[in-house]
Order: structure tokens, then sequence, then C-alpha cells
């Protein structure tokens, strides 16, 4: 399989897996730079929806870094966080799914009733590995998510968080082939569910890594999900998820983790991520507002 597209057909591209140097160099610098612990990728803001250009140039040099960064402000509930925040870096194209809120944004916190219920992030429980939206159509890839925390739970509900191109170059170092076959338009498929209005959503087939045809930028499609995720039925596909599913519950890997608290939030180029189960307490809910956007963040 060719993985070359016109922008990652270029000579200095790391992901193209006819070309090995410019992997090598990326993957050596991209190592070095990579943050040891989550406190690294901290900014703290004045306010988050008018940064100054030293809290840009901070958080736009983090997002370069490790496709992520978290920044500390003032407790604030304005929904508006999210929204301007994307904005400063080029992302507009909100997701507004079927399970969003008016403006949007989702109001991530545990549903007592009605179709929320029925999906696990409107729950306590835990949620595994994946990149948001990999149920979405191929026109509606998510490549920007922010969290904003307006309040944690009374225990639990860390995150787990793994910039996706570390996955991708551990498992190319290990063996160039993984890449191949996930990079296949057949590689995973999610089962058929439910959209606005109790409509039916098809199947979704589609590779787990690709190279953005435009910017020569990588993103990735995947979910740890065993009972609706459907993964190529063949040996090295199967092989390929198995030892990807290894790296990311691997401590070794460069896995962060860390709890979002009042005025924190998250802003990333959808990168991997998990949820610990938590327990809300008679003082509040857990409620964290998600942004998901179809662009990717702009960081010149």
């Amino acid at each position: 399989m060719n993985l070359a597209t016109p922008a990652a057909a270029r000579a200095d591209s790391p992901f193209d897996l006819g070309r090995e140097e410019p992997f090598a160099r990326w993957s050596e610098a991209k190592l070095e730079a990579y943050p040891a612990g989550l406190g690294e990728l901290v900014v703290e803001v004045g306010d988050p929806r008018r940064l100054t250009a030293a809290e840009y140039a901070a958080i736009a040099a983090r997002l370069r870094r490790a496709n992520m960064a978290l920044y500390v402000g003032p407790a604030d509930p304005d929904r508006a966080i999210p929204i301007e925040l994307a904005r400063r870096f080029g992302a507009v194209r909100l997701d507004r799914n079927w399970l969003s809120d008016p403006d949007g944004l989702t109001s991530l916190t545990v549903a007592a009733g009605g179709a929320r219920s029925g999906y696990i992030p409107y729950t306590d429980r835990a949620i595994q590995w994946h990149t948001d939206g990999y149920y979405n159509a191929a026109d509606r890839q998510i490549r920007a998510l922010l969290l904003h925390c307006v309040a944690p739970a009374a225990s639990g509900g860390e995150n787990r968080l793994l910039d996706h191109e570390i996955a991708y170059l551990l498992l190319r170092r290990e063996d160039p082939d993984y890449i191949r076959v996930l990079s296949a338009p057949d590689a995973l498929t999610i089962p058929p569910g439910t959209e606005a209005g109790g409509r039916a959503r098809p199947a979704r087939t589609g590779p787990v890594f690709r190279v953005d045809p435009a910017t020569g930028t990588l993103h990735m499609r995947y979910t740890a999900r065993r009972h609706n995720a459907v993964w190529k039925d063949d040996p090295a596909t199967q092989a390929a998820a198995r030892r990807l599913r290894e790296i990311l519950d691997d401590p070794a890997t460069g896995v962060l983790r860390g709890r979002l608290e009042p005025g924190m939030g998250l802003i990333s180029n959808n990168v991997l991520h998990d949820r610990a189960a938590f327990a809300d307490g008679p003082e509040g809910v857990r409620l964290l507002y998600r942004a998901r956007f179809y662009d990717r963040l702009q960081t010149p």
C-alpha cells in the first residue's frame, strides 16, 4: 500500500513509508521533545477567551511539541471559552452532533434519562482509549478536541493522554507493516448505530492512520472498545491492533495522566485519550464542556 498523497509525498514527510530518513530525523526530534509529565504542557492564562500574545505562543509551542496543551485559568463556567479558544487557533467548523447542546457544545455530565443516558460519555463509567469521532463519516473527521472543566467529580475521572504521533512512531519503529495495514481503507469498521431523531447510522469503515492530503499532517481514528469495533479479519491487521493496544496500556510509552479541575482545559489535535470511572458527591456533579472541530489547530 502507498500512503503517499500530494502533501505526504514531499521529500521531508516523515509519514511516507517509502522514505526512512525523514522519519528517522522526525522521530528522534519528536521523542527528544516529548514531555515527561503533563505539567510540562500546562500554560497559565488570564482569560482563555482572550489570550495574550505570550499565552498564545506558549500554547502553540506545546501543540507543536505534543499535539496538546493544558490551560489553567480562573474558574469560569462560560460556554464561550472552548469556542473562542479554538477560534484563536483557526478551528471554526464545529461538529454539531445529535447529542450536542443547541450551541454545538456537549455538556459531559451524568444523564439520568433520555437519549444520552445510553451512551458511556454521559455515565460515570470508565471510557477506554479512543480518538473522538471514530464513528463519523470520512468527510466529518474530528481533528481538534477541546475540553473545559466547570466542575470535577468528587472522586475519579482522571484522563490518560497520548499524542497519536507517538503511537504511530512506536508502531513504525517496531514494524512498518503495522502502519501499512492500519492505514488500509478497510482496517477498522464501526457497526451501524443511531443518529439524530433515531435515524440509523450506517457502518463506518476506514483507516486508523491517514495523512491529510492538504497539510501532510497525521490523523488517527481509533477506539479500543471491543463490542462496537470490528477489525479487518486478517492476521496482519489483527496483530497490529493487538500491538497498538499493548502500547497504549504500557506506562513506559509516554502516556500522560491528570485530571482537569475548575478553570482548566485541554486543547488538542484530537489526541488519544481515555477516562477513569468517577463518582459524584452531594456537593455537585462533574461537568465538562466538550467542543469538537473538523479543523486541525493552526500553530504557525
